[in-house]
């Protein structure tokens, strides 16, 4: 019985790790592929023989597309909005998550239900309106009303996500703060912030990721170079007779170096915050 047991086991291990390997080989295998596209010269791109690995590693594309296009002008116009996005939403989803988790008042679930509404409807519902109030504000293909427009969708997940870690801290310790004569606002920041910082920053590397990438917002609220972002610069990219497959790929791999980056620094705690999260007790 035990040696039937022990080969179960053996043969439930070796089939787990087979499944983790396939799907670690789907997820990494675009971005290989792309990294590959990008140090191939174009012949050896649009070709009727496939050429998995470059017969000859050139980083062309890569100059090319930083020296010869307003690529760079496009990151950095990414590197706003984003940073924008993540301290509005920062700045003020903190102390609205803080208020739905601490206060009792008329109207609170019925306001939590609707900031999961606003999630349930597509997107593009609110272009038109955006476009319109951005337009009369004089916001219209502006970084920062790109990252006000960013707001607008991103806030209502960032409260509600910020909510659920602020309920898991404990109560207790920030009563005892209160009784030694700090304010509500002081125990937020003393207290609760400290205690749910791993919760806090899941929250807004999850906001920050979804701002860098975000695509049909910067196409349709932005007209020139100066306000765009990256994913419409990349799209731009292509033209009717055209399609630079090697410069496309070389722009997909340096966007995606922040994300790596972000993700090297904080993983960490943005692993013990979504855990956390998900735990309570």
């Amino acid at each position: 019985m035990a040696a039937t047991r022990s080969r179960s086991k053996l043969v439930w291990d070796i089939v787990s790790y087979i499944v983790l390997i396939g799907l670690a080989f789907i997820c990494i295998a675009p971005i290989v592929w792309t990294f590959l596209t990008s140090l191939k010269v174009e012949s050896d791109i649009v070709t009727r023989t496939m050429h998995y690995i470059p017969p000859s590693i050139t980083f062309e594309n890569y100059v090319k597309l930083w020296n010869q296009s307003s690529y760079p002008t496009l990151v950095i116009n990414s590197l706003i909005v984003t940073s924008t996005t993540v301290l509005i939403c920062l700045l003020t989803g903190t102390v609205a998550a803080y208020a739905f988790s601490r206060f009792q008042f008329k109207g609170r679930t019925q306001l939590m239900l609707g900031y999961l509404v606003v999630r349930m409807f597509p997107a593009v519902l609110m272009i038109i309106p955006l476009f319109i109030v951005m337009r009369q504000v004089g916001l219209l293909d502006s970084t920062f009303g790109l990252a006000v427009a960013y707001t607008s969708f991103l806030l209502p997940l960032f409260v509600w996500m910020l909510k659920g870690f602020f309920d898991a801290a404990p109560k207790e310790l920030e009563s005892a703060a209160r009784i030694d004569g700090t304010t509500r606002l002081g125990a937020m920041f003393m207290v609760v912030i400290p205690i749910a910082r791993n919760g806090l920053l899941a929250t807004c590397v999850f906001v920050a990721i979804a701002a860098w990438n975000e695509y049909l917002f910067a196409l349709m609220l932005t007209t020139s170079t100066g306000s765009r972002t990256w994913p419409v610069g990349l799209q731009l990219m292509v033209g009717e007779f055209q399609l630079p497959w090697g410069m496309l790929a070389a722009g997909g791999m340096i966007s995606i170096l922040p994300v790596i980056v972000l993700f090297a620094l904080v993983q960490r705690a943005m692993v013990a915050g979504l855990t956390g999260g998900a735990v309570k007790g």
